[in-house]
């Protein structure tokens, strides 16, 4: 069975899904097997709830004060276990919960979740990837037509209920597309991050 739960420069990730509605270019998934200490992290089956809370039990969360959703897939995809075990792990180790997403969770399921994400998340970080419809599309390769509006709509909705909300966008963008991408973040009330690719 693949790592569900794995440590990579000192924080603790919850790895729940290899669903992925997005095939981005860059994808660390593309070139390796496993991220930090994890030696893979490819599910033969995605984890059941119980198999992901046996992780949780087994894991020492001692020195590790945040719980961050993000593995090979969208762990919006897996969104009931996503939120179930989430509860369950801010109650057994108090611990904080961030979600990185690509930010199409809604065109995913066909409905608005920011409302269910927000009962359990206090940070999520959205993949932007570019400035841009034509080359977010270019670049994240989205199975929805209608991708990068979604993705801005929901950061918007998260804005107004998730504590901290940033989008991010890897250093490989040019310094222009890097400055667009702030100015687009902000124009909802967001924060960017640049994140160096690996």
């Amino acid at each position: 069975m693949a790592d569900i739960l794995y440590t990579y420069k000192n924080q603790v990730y919850a790895n729940i899904t290899n669903l992925c509605d997005c095939r981005c270019e860059f994808c660390i998934r593309s070139h390796e097997n496993g991220v930090g200490d994890a030696e893979t992290l490819w599910h033969k089956v995605d984890p059941t709830l119980e198999e992901i809370i046996a992780a949780m039990d087994a894991f020492d969360f001692n020195g590790y004060n945040e719980l961050v959703y993000c593995g090979y897939g969208e762990p919006t995809c897996a969104l009931e276990n996503l939120v179930k075990s989430a509860e369950y792990a801010k109650e057994k180790y108090g611990v904080t919960v961030r979600v990185n997403t690509n930010g199409l969770g809604n065109l995913y399921h066909g409905k608005d979740i920011v409302p269910t994400l927000a009962k359990v998340t206090d940070a999520v970080s959205i993949s932007l990837n570019a400035p841009t419809k034509e080359e977010y599309t270019r670049v994240t390769r989205p199975k929805f037509e209608n991708a990068f509006e979604a993705m801005l709509d929901f950061a918007a909705e998260c804005e107004k209920m998730i504590p901290q909300v940033k989008m991010t966008v890897v250093d490989v963008l040019s310094e222009e597309d890097i400055k667009a991408s702030r100015e687009l973040a902000e124009s909802i009330g967001v924060e960017l991050r640049v994140r160096k690719y690996t």
